[in-house]
């Protein structure tokens, strides 16, 4: 490809409106231009890297023996109500009707149509195990997109399912595909981790998300370095406080209300009263779906809305405004407590065993201590409804954990018969009997990967792409364009890589050295080949890979054969 003749327009400036470093450095390289809020057009340069990353997606679910399909992008109504999702799916979901005013939206995911498919295509066990995938645009209304392709409203999505007769089959599928993803991901020259997750409006019982690792990362992650656990934020698991028989009987002190006028804030209180905030219970007041609920966590700890959610069995979770935190208790915000409260409740458990603990009043400018559970008040339930914290251990092993951060790029749930038995995709078995499809379901941002790959491998100068998803392998940057050996060298070179089918980039525009060099750093293509007036002369030519500080002078009848070797090592790293 002849610089001159393609289309990489670059800029010089950060973006005013990127915030992060891969939305800058891909409007900077010419990559993506954005057409509205969290909608982007895909540049040349952009659309070679987007390319790249589908066709290891390929390579990798086909060799895992799933089979691609395409599915419509507009989806009817009709089929989001049988799910139950139409209502539950909230306003990402981009509804709109047609011209005979029927509900139709333009896919966020395809759960429901791939169903639909099967259950009219798919009868009978021997049809079975089944993975179909498709690499498609999809549309999530999403609030406040940003971070350019990190999280905007139209994106490119690698989605697959997988359709099997019982939980064991359902299993190995999930393993296949971990599998896969895994190799697409080491593929790539990416440094991730796959974290257990929510399993969030997709549902089901299990998943796991893949985090390419890189400090900007918005999620955070939990691994143990003892044993293979790992977590996101949303789902570690607080490993269960042992409580000792006697924390279970001790002496109940005599209840006492405290006047606190004016403390706001945990660190006021304890402060006031001079205790830790672990001798605090926080009354934190929700609505689940419908109900109203009191949340208890220790007064050290943060309340876990996701975990909460999946504990009451709710579709959503919400903290409740002012009006109703004062309509159920009687008190301003931050003096809700749980003596007298009318309220389903639940408690962390952490909570368990403790005793002669502050709570608040629910009285204005009121606190109530030594509180116990049982005596003062009842716990409907207790379970992990905590975030984890650094102080905590390993759910699994009682190792330490580390914290990090990661980018989502990928996400595999084990669904089980959510969508099945809601659109009655069922099957006959050997014994003739009908039975719901066990599913799962696997998907890719492919333009986030890519994203997020900038993320982890960039410098103060540009990106430095990993050579699986660089839009170009080489550029050539011939210095003297009105030199008539450095031409003809730098064409010689040009095409003899070509000849091996090479991603070549020719920079023959007639601008400054400088110019040159600052554009292919800001692309952060791996091997830079750069032919001038002095190293011709004297036969040489200096390659520089990207990634490294230092160049190298070769012979320039060997270059071909020396680049050729440095691509194939940079390809070797990655097995």
């Amino acid at each position: 490809m002849r610089y001159s003749k393609y289309f990489i327009p670059t800029y010089k400036e950060v973006p005013s409106d990127a915030e992060i470093i891969s939305h800058q450095l891909m409007i900077r390289a010419g990559m993506i231009r954005k057409l509205t809020s969290g909608i982007y057009t895909y540049l040349p340069a952009g659309l070679r890297s987007i390319k790249k990353m589908e066709n290891i997606i390929r390579e990798e679910m086909n060799r895992a023996g799933a089979i691609e399909v395409l599915m419509p992008a507009v989806q009817p109504g009709e089929l989001w109500q049988e799910s139950g999702r139409w209502d539950y799916y909230g306003r990402e979901l981009l509804r709109f009707k047609d011209r005979h005013n029927r509900d139709v939206c333009f896919g966020p995911t395809h759960e429901e149509v791939i169903t639909d498919l099967v259950r009219r295509e798919i009868h009978s066990y021997k049809q079975m195990p089944i993975n179909l995938y498709q690499i498609q645009t999809k549309f999530r209304d999403e609030i406040r997109p940003r971070f350019g392709l990190m999280r905007g409203r139209e994106f490119i999505m690698k989605d697959a399912y997988s359709f099997d007769v019982d939980e064991e089959s359902a299993n190995r599928s999930y393993e296949i595909m971990h599998e896969a993803y895994t190799k697409i991901f080491q593929r790539c020259g990416l440094r991730f981790r796959a974290v257990e997750a929510d399993t969030g409006s997709i549902g089901g019982s299990y998943s796991h998300e893949f985090m390419v690792l890189a400090d900007t990362g918005e999620d955070q992650t939990i691994n143990c370095v003892n044993c293979p656990y790992a977590a996101n934020l949303e789902r570690a698991e607080v490993k269960t406080p042992h409580v000792p028989p006697d924390m279970k009987s001790g002496n109940m002190n005599t209840l006492e209300s405290v006047d606190t006028p004016g403390i706001k804030t945990i660190e006021e209180l304890t402060s006031f009263l001079n205790i830790s905030p672990d001798q605090l219970i926080k009354t934190l007041i929700f609505v689940a779906d419908d109900d109203v609920v009191a949340a208890l966590v220790r007064g050290d700890h943060e309340l876990n809305e996701v975990k909460l959610k999946n504990f009451l069995g709710a579709q959503t979770v919400e903290l409740a405004d002012v009006s109703l935190v004062e309509e159920t208790t009687g008190a301003p915000m931050g003096f809700a407590g749980p003596i007298g409260l009318k309220a389903r409740m639940v408690a962390d458990n952490a909570i368990r065993g403790m005793k002669n603990f502050v709570t608040g009043g629910n009285r204005k400018d009121v606190h109530i201590k030594n509180v116990n559970i049982g005596r003062d008040f009842n716990v409907e339930n207790f379970g992990d409804l905590r975030t984890i914290s650094p102080h905590d251990t390993c759910p699994r092993c009682g190792g330490e954990i580390q914290f990090g951060r990661g980018i989502e790029v990928g996400h595999i749930f084990k669904l089980g018969i959510k969508y099945s038995q809601a659109l009655k995709a069922v099957f006959l078995d050997e014994q003739g009997k009908e039975k719901p499809i066990i599913m799962g379901c696997y998907g890719i941002g492919v333009g986030r990967t890519v994203a997020a790959a900038i993320e982890q491998n960039h410098d103060k100068d540009g990106i430095i792409f990993p050579i699986p998803i660089s839009p170009f392998e080489v550029t050539i940057l011939p210095l003297q364009m009105h030199e008539t050996t450095v031409i003809e060298t730098a064409e010689r070179i040009y095409a003899e890589l070509l000849d091996h089918d090479i991603d070549v980039l020719l920079d023959d525009r007639d601008e400054r050295a400088g110019v040159k060099f600052k554009d292919a750093d800001l692309l952060g293509t791996p091997v830079r080949v750069i032919v001038g007036l002095k190293g011709v002369k004297k036969g040489q030519l200096e390659i520089k890979m990207r990634a490294e500080s230092n160049s190298i002078n070769v012979p320039a009848k060997d270059a071909s054969a020396i680049i050729r070797e440095k691509l194939k090592a940079l390809y070797d790293s990655l097995k």
